[in-house]
């Protein structure tokens, strides 16, 4: 008797949207950067490519977070409510006459141009698109993972789909920490009820970059030289042939992952949580069964918002970080950021401190709404962060209070991928999708990687993550964005990878752009700042001036990233209505690439 096949019903229950911060800079779980010193041979980039690797079998936990913060939990409403405006009838006739794709490898934009070009919306281009990102980024997103995605047609209010890794049945957190994947039920989902192309149309150029090939890119040879100590080299031959990681240009070709792909052409998300691939699936990885993979949902919920520079702000609701993010610039927007030099002492501290705030407010206030009640209202209100803001003192570092740890849940390394999409109807979709880690838990099987998303249950024990359950998801830091203005039409749509540090790249261009006017290719290319615990990040040495203002206000820490890697990669697609434009920017720091055809 066939399974039922519960991955395709939104899960009706999820009715509220927040966000948390993620993966903490310093968790020794994450992947060696690229550009780390490796204490060991062929542990990292650093060693020569003939260098043995070393397998390891399950990283090391990661230790909480020494420093703290003071801060009351939010009271948890009892009927919590969500309005949202009406939908005006039919399209908006101001629509931008134009279409474009940003994303992380430019094989990927050209197969979601494509699409477009051939009559298909955003939500076609970008379900192909993130198909082929599978295939030339299998480090950060894929089959054995999940993502959230942001769906804004032109002049009506956005709705989010949460298609990321669950528990399994069992309520267990296997030793893996391999959840179950929900990214092909996600991609179906989205193209049933928002797309209008057929699956195989959206497949098969993906089935044909993992036949043919493609050229293994920069970030690619990169993230296999520094990950070659925790992956099963010997069995991946394809990317490690004669046992040394591909180097860049060389041709990639993932026989495998074209038959695993083509399979799901021709049979549907079906043959993955309810057929025979399943069967497969479930057979070869520990951590897996028949049973959670037919009894996989999608959750459809309504996007976390808040106002922001003039703007209304959407990102990812509950249990993902769009409601940290909307914190933080409303936080910073009370401190008068608009005011603030980018880059200088004051700006730096002001974004630092904020992003503690909203991070210890969300650590203890956020889990998976269909277990708990979620106070999103309240996270995400302009005043409410207002006032918030009266407790940062633009002179000094926040006080520490050991009772309630600053650090965050420690989630996804600097691995994921994201996805930008405007149509010619001027609908947007921002897509973030990830395995957690890159390589995510390192396991492999039928052509891709398994996630290891589950590591984030048990990291802030009574806090409302926990505990792990069945179909439980856990909070994480991926953050898709858009834009609105006040006619409720999408301006800007971005994302990034960078795992804990995604609120706060994000921020840092939001800030740029939306509050002092930087074109949006200065504001992505500006160099970016992070607060993790007591220690100032920042992507490039401060001038001396200005480090030496931010230790006198009791930054003590203050360093510059292991990776070239560590400050993501942001996608973004700017909708320009008063010029009739569409336009992006390439961000440097990985592979991306953005192309847009005015029609």
């Amino acid at each position: 008797m066939p399974r039922p096949a519960a991955w395709l019903l939104p899960a009706t229950v999820v009715l509220l949207a927040a966000g948390v911060a993620a993966a903490c800079a310093d968790d020794p779980d994450e992947t060696v950067g690229p550009d780390e010193v490796a204490d060991e041979p062929g542990d990292a980039p650093g060693g020569a490519p003939g260098d043995a690797p070393v397998e390891t079998e399950e990283p090391e936990p990661a230790p909480d977070d020494a420093d703290d913060l003071e801060f009351e939990p939010l009271p948890t409403p009892q009927t919590p409510e969500i309005e949202e405006p009406d939908a005006p009838e039919g399209p908006d006739p101001d629509a931008v006459a134009a279409h474009g794709v940003s994303a992380g490898h430019p094989a990927a934009v050209d197969v979601g141009m494509e699409v477009l070009d051939n009559g298909g919306n955003a939500v076609d281009a970008a379900i192909a698109t993130a198909y082929a990102v599978s295939v030339v980024e299998p480090f950060g997103s894929g089959l054995g993972g999940g993502g959230v995605t942001l769906v804004h047609p032109h002049g009506e209010p956005p709705i989010a789909l949460d298609y990321r890794d669950v528990v399994a049945q069992n309520g267990q957190v296997p030793a893996s920490n391999i959840g179950i994947p929900g990214f092909v039920a996600g991609m179906e989902s989205l193209r049933e009820t928002h797309g209008t192309a057929d699956r195989d149309e959206l497949v098969a150029p993906a089935i044909a970059l993992a036949e043919d090939g493609v050229d293994t890119s920069r970030t690619l040879a990169d993230w296999l030289r520094a990950s070659a100590h925790r992956l099963p080299t010997q069995s991946l031959g394809h990317f490690f042939p004669g046992g040394a990681a591909l180097a860049q240009g060389d041709a990639l070709v993932q026989e495998q992952l074209a038959g695993t792909l083509r399979r799901i052409s021709d049979e549907g998300a079906e043959a993955f949580y309810a057929g025979d691939l399943g069967d497969e699936l479930a057979g070869a990885v520990d951590g897996i069964d028949v049973e959670s993979l037919a009894a996989y949902e999608v959750a459809e919920t309504p996007p976390a918002s808040g106002s922001f520079a003039g703007y209304e702000l959407y990102s990812s609701g509950p249990p993902l970080a769009g409601g940290a993010l909307i914190g933080l610039l409303q936080m910073t927007e009370a401190l008068g950021v608009d005011e603030l030099e980018p880059g200088s002492a004051d700006f730096v501290h002001a974004v630092a401190i904020a992003w503690r705030l909203a991070e210890q407010r969300l650590n203890w206030n956020v889990g998976d709404p269909a277990f708990v009640d979620v106070p999103l209202d309240e996270l995400t209100d302009a005043d409410a962060n207002a006032a918030l803001a009266e407790q940062i003192d633009m002179g000094a570092v926040l006080p520490i209070d050991p009772g309630q740890p600053d650090g965050g849940v420690d989630t996804e390394g600097a691995s994921t991928t994201h996805i930008t999409v405007v149509d010619a109807d001027g609908t947007m979709v921002s897509m973030t999708n990830t395995l957690r880690n890159f390589w995510g838990s390192g396991r492999y099987a039928l052509g891709f990687f398994l996630n290891d998303q589950l590591h984030n249950f048990g990291q802030r024990p009574g806090s409302p993550n926990d505990p792990p359950e069945a179909g439980k998801r856990t909070v994480a830091s991926s953050a898709p964005v858009i834009v609105a203005d006040v006619e409720q039409r999408p301006v800007l749509g971005a994302g990034t990878p960078g795992g804990r540090r995604i609120p706060t790249v994000l921020a840092n261009v939001l800030l740029r752009w939306g509050v002092h006017g930087e074109d949006l290719e200065d504001a992505i290319a500006a160099p970016r700042v992070h607060m993790s615990g007591g220690v100032l990040q920042t992507e490039q040495p401060l001038a001396q001036d200005v480090a030496n203002d931010l230790r006198g206000r009791g930054h003590g820490q203050i360093s510059q990233p292991p990776s070239a890697y560590h400050f993501g990669s942001v996608q973004a697609l700017e909708l320009d209505h008063d010029a009739d434009e569409l336009r992006g920017a390439r961000d440097e720091r990985r592979d991306a690439d953005w192309r847009v055809e005015d029609l």
